[in-house]
């Protein structure tokens, strides 16, 4: 009867000792789980934190680059505006030194 009892101590440990490592690793997959789920939420913040710097900064790089458009096409116009002026201011010269020069007769 004695083997028999120890036998029954033996199996009983053993059926504990068997829920202890079923519940040991039915814990270490929830951690796992909810350290993944933890760290997804993580990679997503920074994402979402670098694509905003991200768009911030082509926001000012675009920016430059519209107002230096902008500047190059007022230069553009002002130097167009100034030859515009030159050319009409010598031309009267140009015109009386050409008919000068085709009217001359060398002989």
């Amino acid at each position: 009867m004695d083997d028999k009892g120890g036998i029954q101590m033996l199996l009983a440990a053993e059926q504990d000792a068997q829920r202890i490592v079923v519940s040991a690793r039915a814990g270490k997959t929830q951690r796992l789980r909810q350290a993944k789920e933890e760290a997804e939420l993580e990679i997503a913040a920074f994402r979402a934190q670098r694509d905003e710097e991200f768009k911030k900064k082509q926001d000012v790089s675009t920016g430059s680059v519209d107002s230096n458009v902008k500047r190059l096409e007022e230069e553009t116009d002002a130097k167009i505006q100034q030859l515009r002026k030159e050319s009409s201011q010598k031309s009267h010269e140009v015109t009386s030194f050409l008919l000068k020069y085709v009217t001359t007769v060398k002989v």
